[in-house]
């Protein structure tokens, strides 16, 4: 289910050069990597959905200004599609998760863990020349959610994929628990708030991986900083990393490229109802596929489950997103010559989730 488009929202998909639309100076462009390789998913719709949600938010903004924001999404793996570098036309970029070995060079297709995906990593060297550009560039934010952090992980070389065996009980699905390391609970965006986590630093999170991303025992380049690590099954912090912060924005504040290696997105039961039974029309999907979305959708419909996610989304997803989407808004209105009342702190002074 595709957000409609509107005055504030419109979606183009890229598959092939040619799909690509043209810039235009009313529309803020942003960059979605989908790394699903065409799959049943209902990550990259979901985060239409948020991307829409903020466009409503600023309608009146937007109109008043002759704006819209557009989604541009890039089947990376499957066809090799990627956007440009910062400094043109994108300012924000979003990496999904996805099925699979992180390293491309490991799915054939038919090794269980390759769940389907047969690719031969092509994409890979265009994508980290990618991650590299946004990096170096102050003015320029992203967010990468599972499997793009695994993707990042092995790009920076700082953590190792290791498939989770049964004695950790393998696939991690469903409502987990996070462990803030001491750098995420000092960190001024983080840390802000601890008083609404369980001890002060476990965070509830939406997980569906196969895959750990476990520390390579090298330091991590200057100014990045694991910000939490997974929950063992009987409690106590694991080894895995599961949020990492690349860089942060000028104002020392919001994390401007980090990823999570679970699914903020996932937050809405009514909203992944509607997108799985959509899935389900579409065409087979396989019987694991749909018990793993059905018992996340019923964890989500309880109320204390449900609070605890959406605390997590905002806090590794909704708002940081709002604060660098309102910051390209921002940008552009003064590109062209218009006063902006729009700041990227009142993203922070509210929130759809809270």
């Amino acid at each position: 289910m595709i957000p409609a488009d509107s005055s504030t929202f419109s979606f183009s998909r890229v598959a092939r050069g040619a799909d690509l639309p043209p810039p235009a100076p009313h529309l803020i462009d942003i960059a979605l990597l989908d790394l699903y390789y065409e799959l049943p998913n209902l990550g990259h719709d979901s985060l239409l959905h948020i991307i829409a949600g903020v466009g409503h938010e600023l309608r009146p903004l937007l109109e008043q200004a002759g704006l819209s924001l557009r989604v541009i999404s890039f089947e990376v793996r499957k066809r090799g599609m990627l956007p440009e570098p910062p400094g043109g036309r994108f300012g924000v970029y979003i990496g999904t998760g996805g099925p699979g070995h992180i390293d491309p060079r490991r799915n054939d297709g038919r090794t269980p863990w390759s769940q389907g995906v047969q690719e031969d990593g092509a994409w890979e060297a265009p994508a980290r020349r990618l991650f590299a550009a946004i990096l170096a560039d102050p003015e320029a934010a992203m967010i990468g959610i599972c499997h793009s952090f695994g993707v990042l992980c092995n790009w920076l070389k700082v953590a190792r994929p290791t498939l989770r065996g049964p004695e950790k009980g393998g696939k991690s699905v469903g409502i987990q628990q996070n462990h803030l390391t001491d750098e995420g609970c000092a960190h001024p965006w983080f840390g802000r708030f601890l008083g609404g986590l369980a001890d002060r630093r476990r965070l509830s999170v939406t997980d569906s991986r196969l895959f750990d991303l476990l520390p390579n025992g090298t330091p991590l380049p200057p100014g990045m900083s694991v910000i939490a690590h997974e929950v063992t099954r009987d409690g106590a912090r694991g080894e895995a990393l599961t949020t990492l912060e690349l860089a942060r924005d000028r104002g020392g504040l919001m994390p401007r490229f980090f990823a999570a290696n679970h699914h903020p997105e996932v937050y809405d039961a009514a909203l992944q109802s509607r997108l799985v039974s959509e899935r389900v029309a579409e065409g087979p999907v396989s019987r694991d596929w749909l018990e793993d979305r059905s018992r996340i959708i019923d964890s989500l419909t309880d109320p204390v489950i449900s609070r605890q996610i959406r605390l997590t989304s905002r806090l590794t997803l909704v708002d940081p997103l709002r604060f660098h989407i309102f910051r390209q808004v921002r940008r552009r209105m003064e590109l062209l010559g218009r006063s902006s009342p729009l700041r990227e702190d009142q993203a922070l002074a509210s929130s759809p989730l809270a």
